[in-house]
Order: C-alpha cells, then structure tokens, then sequence
C-alpha cells in the first residue's frame, strides 16, 4: 500500500496573512493621498525652501520664514511682502545690489583699518626712542578710529605752563610718530585738551586757545616730518569739556593731545544711482 506524504512541519502560512495585511495598509494610505486636497501655495513654499537650502535649484524661487499665528518673528524678514512664487525672480533689485556693494565696501575697509592699525601699534612698539616716554602714550581703539594720547603726567608735562610750544622731548616724540602714521593711508585728526583750572583763565587767551594751538603746534611738526596736508582731517581744541578722567577733571592726565588714525566710511561706488 502507498505510503501517505506526511505535510511539512513549520509552515508559513502567516507570512502570507501578514503580507496581506501590508498591502491593504498601504492601499489604505495611498487612498487617504489621492482623495485629499493639498495646498499648492504651501507645497510650492516648502519644496521652494528645501531645494534653495540644499543648492539642487538653478533657478531660486520664492522662499523665506512661513508666518504662523502666535510664533514670535523676527524683526526682519527675508521676503515680507507676499508675492506669489511664479512671480519671484533670481534677479536682484537695482536697491538690493547697492546695499550689496556698500556692505562689501565696508567690510574691507573695516579689515583694511583693522591692518593699519595692527601696523601702527607694531611700528611704536619697535621704537626704542619712545621707551622712556611711554608713560606719556596711551593708544586706545574707538569707533571712530585709534587714539595716541600724548598725555600729561604729575610733575612731568609735555607743554611748559601755559604755552602752546612743546618741550624738547615732547618734540621728539611727535617727531617718532610722524614715520609710522604716514606710512598709513588713513587720515589723521589732532585735538588738543586742557584740564580744568581753579584759577581764572587769562582774558585774552584761555583754554579754548591754549588748546586750539597745541594741536595745531602738534599738526606743524607732523608736517615738518613729511606728512602731506592733505593726511589731515582735522585740527581742533576742546579745553576742558572732554577730560579723560571726568571723575576727576583737574588732574594732569587731562591735559593731552589726541592724535587719531580716522575711520572712516568707505567711499560712495561710481556707479551708485541715488
């Protein structure tokens, strides 16, 4: 008699059922996907986004911050005005291309100065000659430029009493300064201070001479030194409105001549339109 075929052990009769099951899932899905109705303005904003962020898009279509009700913004956005995006254009604006230019020009002049100065502090630093008088010279960095203060000590000033001629050593110094800030393409402004004075000025020359005149005695020997009259962007006195030390404005650290190294904004582009 035939012997009857014994059925295998282990079957994989669920692996059917679980097939099954994923493929009515998925019909499922790709249902709820074809019957749904999408926001094509949105879906151009995202998919605009995304490929502008990772560089795949030859032609840069409209993308920036999406708004959402009650998120904080910022005070500037990328596109604020609302513009559809088959009407957005790679090309910028004659405005956009301006700002463009000057910011590019101000950053190099920034770095150009940054130079310069890094050059001038290196220069007076390698001058043996100033050793003896470095107390005398403070070099400090603002917004509108690199300040050398040349500036008073107790019992040991720069100008005699009242006078607007400079001692011999205080000569030299400016003499020294004279080879490293020409050398610099920035121009130069020179303002003279006095500290302030318990005693009554003099009727016909006061502080505000005194003052004016120290910073032009400084200006003269500058020149003598080589330095072009065109280098000069402007020769003032202040007397004692602007003390270095306002907590106490009649020490002799006031009294001081200020030359600067001029930051200033690059030039206008021939080309700028106003």
């Amino acid at each position: 008699m035939a012997r009857r075929k014994e059925a295998a052990h282990g079957g994989h009769g669920w692996f059917v059922t679980f097939a099954d099951l994923m493929g009515l899932l998925v019909s499922f899905f790709v249902m709820l996907v074809a019957f749904s109705n999408q926001d094509e303005r949105k879906l151009q904003i995202v998919a605009g986004s995304m490929r502008d962020a990772f560089g795949v898009q030859n032609n840069v279509r409209y993308s920036g911050v999406i708004e959402v009700d009650g998120l904080p913004t910022r005070p500037k956005l990328k596109n604020s005005a609302h513009i559809q995006p088959e009407d957005a254009s790679a090309t910028p604006t004659p405005e956009d291309q301006d700002s463009k230019r000057q910011f590019g020009a101000k950053i190099q002049a920034d770095r150009s100065f940054a130079l310069a100065a890094a050059s001038l502090r290196q220069a007076l630093q390698d001058m043996p000659e100033l050793a003896e008088a470095s107390k005398h010279i403070m070099v400090e960095e603002t917004k509108e430029g690199m300040n050398i203060e040349i500036v008073d000590q107790e019992g040991r000033s720069m100008f005699a009493e009242g006078s607007k001629e400079p001692y011999e050593r205080t000569r030299r110094i400016i003499e020294k300064l004279a080879g490293p800030l020409k050398a610099q393409p920035y121009r130069v402004s020179i303002t003279g201070h006095t500290a302030a004075s318990k005693t009554a000025p003099r009727p016909d020359y006061g502080p505000w001479n005194l003052s004016v005149d120290r910073a032009n005695a400084v200006r003269q020997i500058l020149e003598q030194e080589g330095m072009p009259s065109a280098s000069f962007y402007a020769v003032a006195g202040k007397a004692d409105t602007d003390p270095l030390f306002p907590d106490d404005p009649f020490i002799a650290a006031n009294r001081r001549v200020t030359i600067t190294l001029m930051r200033e904004a690059p030039p206008a582009p021939p080309d700028l339109r106003p």
